[in-house]
């Protein structure tokens, strides 16, 4: 479990710059059950491509990146 969340954080700090580039940011929420919950920042809040960005492309990286990832879940602060 320790080396799956090393990865997760390499991963994510592959993943950041391109995020970042668009006025956003990412932010580990947890490993549970194979499923990586993130959150998102910045100019991702309410950005329409958001779910496109955690689907194909952050969830993408995960998969290929992390071995026992299953899937990337956006957790949304409730307003």
């Amino acid at each position: 479990m320790e080396n799956t969340l090393k990865l997760i954080k390499k991963t994510i700090k592959k993943i950041r710059p391109y995020i970042n580039s668009d006025g956003g940011d990412l932010e580990f929420v947890k490993f549970e059950d194979g499923i990586v919950y993130i959150r998102l920042l910045g100019a991702c809040v309410g950005c329409s491509s958001a779910d496109t960005t955690v689907k194909g492309g952050i969830e993408t990286m995960f998969l290929e990146e992390v071995p026992g990832v299953i899937g990337v879940e956006q957790v949304k602060d409730e307003e």
